[in-house]
């Protein structure tokens, strides 16, 4: 690559990049136009319905795993909770929220049962949805009804334009790729804190009110993201470090959430630290999370609900070993942090203190 900008040369080729056509790597004005549209879609109105919905969806799925006593967190749990609660975001019909909660789930399970398994991680779990979307689109667009997905489907970019139905489907797709598989990996990281921590997991029991706080310091001490990768279009210095145009770099923002120039004894875990909302879990600037006000939802609804209806929650010692000589395993990629699997084991509360 030669020249100061090779801005017209990644244009020219951004189909061939990794994730080109989502919103994380787009640039303006795409990036623009369609960050916009997102955010005329998920509205403070919309999310306020949609917790409405996670109080009660989070209760339904309570409800099928606490009389076992014990279950595996992240495809009993994490999963299901998290697949329908955005596909009613979204709009999806009731009718239709159970088939995504089953390939959700399903495939994600056969995608990293195995970890070399390296057909099933490099394959498109998501190709159903963009079909199902698609329909949907079309759809409304041809019969307008007063719901979400016509909202969806006939919602303008800021400049008035209405985008092609590819385009709707891969704003739907990003949102509930991205969103649920990062959200599953806050509420697994979030248990197994409480389960390694019963002095914590007691302070939560005894005060809602830390739970806020809490999540944001599992964002910041376990983000579910280990960073993204950025190509430089122009020369540019990072760290004391020249980077010529066209460098592909990697931003670890779990490093960066480490920083002891920015956090007091950034390796130690404090459920009260008073600026751990400073955290980069979520990104920074233009390309801020859309979708962090619904995690955080989700995080605090769960948490808040497993906490009522469970008397203690513990790490399974059959599953992942005794304390001191835990043994957990993560997924294999660059991109995210999250643990295949957590066995937990609980006790579930009586009903004057749970359901009730």
């Amino acid at each position: 690559l030669e020249g100061d900008d090779v801005g017209d040369l990644i244009d020219a080729h951004r189909h061939e990049l990794l994730f080109s056509g989502e919103l994380p790597t787009m640039d303006p004005p795409q990036h623009t136009a369609h960050r916009g549209l997102l955010l005329r879609l998920i509205t403070p109105k919309r999310l306020k319905e949609n917790e409405e919905f996670m109080w009660r969806w989070t209760d339904v799925q309570l409800d099928e795993i606490l009389g076992h006593g014990r279950c595996e967190f992240v495809q009993d749990f994490a999963r299901p909770l998290t697949a329908v609660i955005i596909a009613e975001l979204l709009g999806v019909p009731e009718e239709d929220r159970a088939r995504f909660r089953d390939e959700m789930v399903g495939k994600k399970q056969a995608s990293y049962a195995t970890v070399g398994a390296v057909d099933a991680l490099v394959s498109n779990p998501f190709a159903w949805m963009h079909d199902a979307f698609a329909e949907y689109v079309e759809d409304r667009r041809r019969a307008p009804r007063d719901d979400v997905l016509t909202a969806l489907a006939t919602a303008t970019f800021p400049d008035g334009t209405l985008p092609d139905v590819h385009e709707v489907v891969a704003i739907a797709a990003n949102l509930f790729g991205a969103g649920q598989e990062t959200t599953v990996h806050l509420l697994s990281a979030s248990l197994r804190r409480l389960g390694e921590d019963p002095e914590v997991q007691g302070a939560l029991r005894e005060d809602h009110g830390r739970i806020p706080n809490f999540v944001e310091e599992v964002l910041r001490f376990d983000s579910p993201l280990k960073g993204p990768f950025r190509l430089s279009r122009v020369p540019t210095t990072v760290g004391g470090v020249d980077l010529p145009a066209g460098t592909t770099a990697k931003v670890f923002v779990s490093a960066a959430n480490r920083d002891p120039r920015k956090f007091e004894c950034p390796n130690e875990f404090r459920p009260d630290r008073a600026d751990a909302r400073q955290h980069l879990a979520f990104g920074h600037g233009i390309h801020t999370c859309v979708g962090a006000p619904l995690a955080r939802s989700e995080a605090r609804v769960a948490l808040e609900r497993l906490l009522d209806r469970t008397t203690d929650i513990r790490i399974s010692e059959e599953h992942h070993g005794p304390p001191g000589a835990r043994r957990y395993d993560y997924r294999p990629t660059e991109l995210i942090r999250g643990m295949l699997r957590l066995h937990l084991e609980y006790s579930p509360a009586d009903t004057a203190e749970g359901r009730a």
